[in-house]
């Protein structure tokens, strides 16, 4: 028998909690609470399906980085519990489109109003959709889609910065063709570029509990007139939980967007873009995936918090790179809030290169590392004076945030295997494949 339903997103908030029978007395909050602090506190990657708290059983799964949780008695069936809420997904993708936790906030009335018509007072009534859709009233309200049109200088982010223009030179040049030719040559150039933004909230305990990658090609354009341009994607890139492609790792991406210029006749047979673009830039197309990269997340931190009464607080700092060896991250800053009430701070770097200091204004250590290398570990250790330091003191000690870029790699594994012309130009162009991965926010909680 179902107590209540919720859903919440990946940092713990409330997005719909539905209370059947009323047995909690308005303490539906509290539970939330409860399971996402135990559910972030274990120790190990996996989170258990069932956990019991004060007689009450906690079932949940996990889809798109939300979480959905039912409360229900001992009595209560834990796998017609789980084939439910795996029922309300599938439901909630049928009504609303993608689940996200915009697109949930979105339908939150929409996503009441099923449950009111799938339980009644705690028991499941049906989970057919054809029934349902003849049940509820209201209407759906889609989420934006991917625009490309229109972009001209905003970044993929709505703001312009350095990264939403050209990825720099320094961060991955790799000439697809050689160079030939004078001073033609130099005007006479293509410019492919792909960058992603990682978006990335890991747990205490080192559990990934956000990871996002959004992505986008872009392509710059410096040819003296009109010739068709192929450009050929990884042959294992997959669009959504399709099948394998290819004999290589398969590359996939939640979603995908193109420029109405793009020609789309052998991407389904051969990943191959068309386009026929003017001189200036072009973003040919933004993806998007989430929970399930690849690649092992660049940056592990492990840190060790010890008082040393009085009024003074030992912190340290292990910051792992899980990049491969021969690659390397880039102006890699870690952020840290510190207690308000600090008075001074001593420190001790593994490395000359790195610096640290206190911003009185923030409150925050800020931790700059100008190279890391893949495979390295960093550490630091703080000393902080702290006048009155006490228990609530602590609590004021976090998240850590880290801001990097990483030249040479993308974290979707995407890559381009070819730039070809179709047509005859003045001379030889030269051809140039740039990779740029950044952060757009890494949190690490401690």
């Amino acid at each position: 028998m179902l107590s209540q339903i919720f859903i919440l997103s990946s940092k713990g908030d409330r997005l719909i909690h539905k209370d059947f029978r009323g047995e909690t007395h308005g303490a539906g909050t509290d539970l939330a609470d409860v399971f996402y602090r135990r559910i972030t506190s274990l120790l190990g990657d996996q989170a258990p399906v069932f956990m019991a708290h004060e007689g009450r059983h906690f079932v949940h799964v996990r889809h798109a980085g939300l979480y959905f949780v039912a409360t229900a008695t001992p009595d209560a069936s834990p796998f017609a519990l789980v084939e439910f809420l795996n029922r309300l997904v599938t439901l909630l993708r049928d009504f609303c489109g993608p689940l996200s936790e915009k697109n949930v906030g979105l339908n939150f009335g929409l996503v009441y109003e099923l449950l009111e018509e799938m339980v009644d007072y705690g028991y499941i009534q049906t989970t057919a959709p054809e029934v349902l859709r003849n049940l509820v009233h209201s209407e759906p309200v889609a989420t934006k889609p991917f625009s490309l049109l229109d972009l001209g200088s905003i970044g993929l982010f709505g703001a312009e910065t350095q990264q939403s223009r050209v990825a720099p030179s320094s961060a991955a040049s790799r000439p697809v063709l050689p160079p030939r030719g004078g001073e033609q040559s130099a005007r006479n150039e293509i410019f492919v570029d792909v960058v992603e933004r990682l978006t990335v909230v890991i747990a205490a305990n080192g559990t990934p509990m956000k990871v996002d990658v959004q992505g986008e090609i872009r392509l710059k354009c410096y040819l003296p007139g009109s010739v068709e341009l192929r450009i050929g994607l990884t042959e294992e890139f997959c669009v959504g939980k399709s099948e394998l492609r290819g004999y290589g790792t398969a590359v996939r991406v939640d979603e995908c967007a193109f420029h109405s210029s793009v020609k789309l006749d052998e991407f389904e047979s051969g990943r191959v873009l068309k386009v026929t673009p003017n001189q200036g830039e072009l973003t040919l197309m933004q993806y998007q995936l989430a929970d399930d990269i690849p690649a092992p997340l660049p940056f592990r931190l492990f840190p060790s918090v010890e008082q040393d009464p009085p009024g003074r607080l030992r912190l340290y700092l292990k910051l792992r790179c899980d990049l491969p060896p021969k690659s390397q991250a880039l102006n890699v800053r870690l952020q840290l809030p510190v207690p308000k009430g600090v008075s001074s701070l001593a420190q001790e770097l593994s490395s000359p290169e790195q610096t640290a200091e206190l911003q009185p204004g923030t409150k925050s250590i800020r931790w700059t590392i100008p190279r890391c290398q893949g495979g390295s570990q960093l550490s630091a250790l703080f000393k902080l004076e702290v006048p009155g330091l006490s228990r609530a003191s602590l609590l004021e000690l976090g998240p850590a945030n880290l801001t990097f870029e990483l030249p040479t790699r993308t974290c979707s594994g995407l890559h381009v295997r070819f730039v070809r012309l179709a047509g005859s130009t003045p001379g030889p162009p030269q051809r140039w494949v740039r990779y740029l991965t950044h952060s757009d926010s890494y949190v690490l909680r401690l």
